[in-house]
């Protein structure tokens, strides 16, 4: 297994595009949000960037996954706004690797937070969900 160093910083980069826009998420009538990048995205950027850092330590078959996350979203970004997320590798917590993690946009910090993702092996992630989904299809 290789290692990750201490303050490892990993990066990815998103142009916002109208389906990552909180509008998107108003399903039902009265629902409404801003033409803005949502904070479910935001989420999703930080969870593929740490995930990025962890690449190099996978084996076959194994795969990481988040464990726990605290995030503020603290600025807006519109449609066509590039976004850079970063994650630090900061350590570890028994089995869990901790991120300190934020996001920019051109205009500056947009959310900032941290982050614990853990290895797991993919068929034991799989194998657990399909545990879950017979125990609320018998119901």
């Amino acid at each position: 297994m290789t290692e990750i160093e201490t303050g490892a910083t990993t990066t990815t980069i998103l142009t916002v595009e109208q389906q990552h826009l909180a509008e998107q998420l108003a399903l039902e009538p009265g629902e409404s949000f801003p033409a803005v990048f949502s904070t479910p995205w935001l989420l999703a950027q930080i969870e593929r960037t740490a995930a990025k850092a962890l690449h190099p330590l996978l084996q076959d078959g194994q795969l990481s996954v988040g464990a726990r996350v605290s995030l503020e979203h603290v600025a807006p970004t519109r449609v066509g706004g590039e976004i850079t997320a970063y994650a630090r590798f900061v350590g570890t917590e028994g089995s869990l690797f901790l991120f300190d993690v934020w996001a920019e946009d051109k205009a500056g910090l947009i959310g900032k937070g941290t982050h614990a993702r853990a290895i797991v092996p993919k068929a034991a992630v799989e194998k657990s969900a399909g545990k879950r989904h017979s125990l609320t299809s018998n119901n």
